[in-house]
């Protein structure tokens, strides 16, 4: 395997397990001197969060309302206990949520990826992250001098300027999306610039399908994915054994129900929630929004930690019907109120010009009027009830489907 950063990555499971949640209670107790998570975390001993099924219980805090609450009080809403003195860099992203840069030569945590994907001293890196007002490049370029490796800040765009720099410094590795390295090598090829010492990449920031993945690797470079987010820095990294995604150290990962916080069973596709051990700016439960699905065992290239699928779209299904807004919560509650029901997805059609949905129900025996109602009371409009065998809807972590032709 390409050569691990630290023992941490090849520890057993179990050990990791304990080390996370010896860390955990200080970590809360630092959330909550922020007046924010005092609120959120209201009624929680720190002391007694010492394991997952604890963890489980804590409140989620959603991404998606992050720019909401930090209105509230600018410019972190309260979540932040720290002086604005901790800090290195101060960043905006789209929505906007606010995010600090704690000081540090890897704040972000990048190194693990870059030295997944065999980047190594003195290797040079060109790094066409933004590094205007987010902090993607930051984010890179961070783990990239935590290696030894030089990097080239050039950003996004102007093509032929990012040929002159790569003619001259030569880099061994790019960093930025998938479609740029896609134009970066397209447009050499055109113009006859040499961009050949590129042989390696960490790509981020867009889909990577494999139709991609293949034309990138017979042009010679070796493209390794990287799932990062502005709030948290690395989350997980592809690396050789090209088996998942291995999970950053320092991070609980749970995989929940859309919805909710209630964790699923290993396989099953649900959204991501991280708990971040950094007691400066620590995410306790910040769901992502976004899907994946946990893999069994260990990574083929030895390290240890959990492993997820990547990036399998999107939690938030919130559609509208009839004018009001039906939500993944509203349909996990209808669950919570029928534990003798399986999986549960509700398809929006159109029927005559109008909206109409059906919740398709798996459970041995479905009581469909009672459910039915359920499902009105909760939603306050009308549908039908479609009772499904155990196992017969698909495992892809879909609660919504929203089927009417919108064009």
């Amino acid at each position: 395997m390409a050569e691990a950063l630290d023992a941490l990555e090849t520890r057993e499971p179990a050990q990791r397990e304990r080390d996370l949640f010896a860390r955990l209670p200080d970590v809360l107790a630092a959330a909550m001197r922020a007046p924010a998570y005092a609120e959120h975390l209201q009624g929680v001993d720190p002391g007694s969060i010492t394991g997952r099924e604890a963890l489980a219980q804590l409140p989620v805090l959603r991404k998606a309302d992050l720019p909401a609450l930090q209105r509230n009080g600018p410019p972190f809403g309260g979540f932040v206990a720290e002086p604005m003195s901790s800090f290195s860099r101060l960043f905006t992203s789209p929505g906007p949520i606010f995010e600090p840069e704690t000081t540090g030569l890897d704040p972000w945590r990048m190194a693990r990826c870059l030295a997944a994907a065999g980047l190594r001293v003195g290797d040079v890196v060109l790094n066409t992250f933004s590094y205007h007002l987010t902090p993607g490049g930051f984010i890179f370029d961070g783990g990239a001098r935590a290696l030894g490796c030089p990097v080239i800040p050039a950003g996004p765009g102007n093509t032929e300027a990012q040929f002159e720099l790569i003619e001259a410094y030569r880099p061994v590795a790019y960093c930025g999306t998938p479609d740029f390295l896609k134009i970066l090598l397209d447009g050499a090829e055109v113009a006859g610039r040499d961009v050949s010492s590129i042989k390696r990449a960490v790509v981020s920031g867009a889909a990577f399908p494999k139709a991609l993945q293949e034309e990138i690797r017979a042009r010679g470079v070796d493209a390794y994915q990287a799932y990062a987010t502005a709030d948290l820095g690395l989350v997980a990294y592809e690396t050789s054994a090209r088996d998942g995604m291995v999970v950053n150290e320092g991070l609980i990962v749970e995989i929940v129900r859309p919805g909710t916080g209630n964790p699923v069973p290993e396989g099953d596709v649900g959204e991501i929630l991280v708990t971040s051990l950094d007691p400066k700016h620590p995410w306790i439960r910040l769901a992502l929004g976004d899907l994946t699905a946990a893999l069994p065992g260990i990574s083929a290239c030895g390290r240890t930690n959990m492993r997820i699928k990547g990036w399998m779209g999107r939690a938030d299904q919130t559609t509208k019907v009839k004018g009001m807004f039906v939500r993944p919560e509203q349909v996990a509650e209808i669950g919570r109120r029928h534990p003798e029901l399986g999986r549960l997805r509700l398809v929006v059609t159109r029927d005559d010009d109008t909206d109409a949905m059906t919740l398709y129900a798996e459970g041995a025996e479905v009581d469909a009027e009672a459910v039915a109602a359920t499902l009105q009371a909760i939603t306050k409009l009308r549908g039908g009830v479609e009772p499904v065998s155990l196992g017969r809807l698909p495992n892809d972590g879909k609660i919504i489907e929203d089927r009417r032709d919108h064009s």
